[in-house]
């Protein structure tokens, strides 16, 4: 299961459903031995991550990535937001791992 984040939980979220999807998740919780809260926290923030990421990832092939990067490494003049997003995008790929 995801990591939650270390802030305080002072923010409140509510949300109706059904008693049998209630009746679901207060099992699947019980099953692994968290609150219902804290399950529903915890699959929402992997889901949160899931999304965001799919959104965030260009993958290119070996041949356009060569041609982004020639393009990149060939530019005339600086571009201090690429290199910035490009650093983000570093950073981020170290703390997914």
């Amino acid at each position: 299961m995801a990591a939650t984040l270390s802030t305080p939980a002072n923010e409140r979220l509510d949300l109706r459903t059904s008693a049998e999807i209630k009746e679901l998740i207060v099992r699947a919780a019980s099953t692994v031995g968290l609150s219902v809260s804290a399950f529903l926290l915890d699959a929402a923030q992997e889901r949160a991550r899931q999304v965001l990421a799919e959104q965030e990832t260009l993958t290119l092939t070996a041949r356009d990535w060569q041609a982004f990067a020639q393009a990149l490494d060939h530019s005339e003049k600086p571009r201090p937001k690429l290199a910035a997003a490009m650093q983000r995008h570093r950073d981020w790929q170290k703390a997914q791992r």
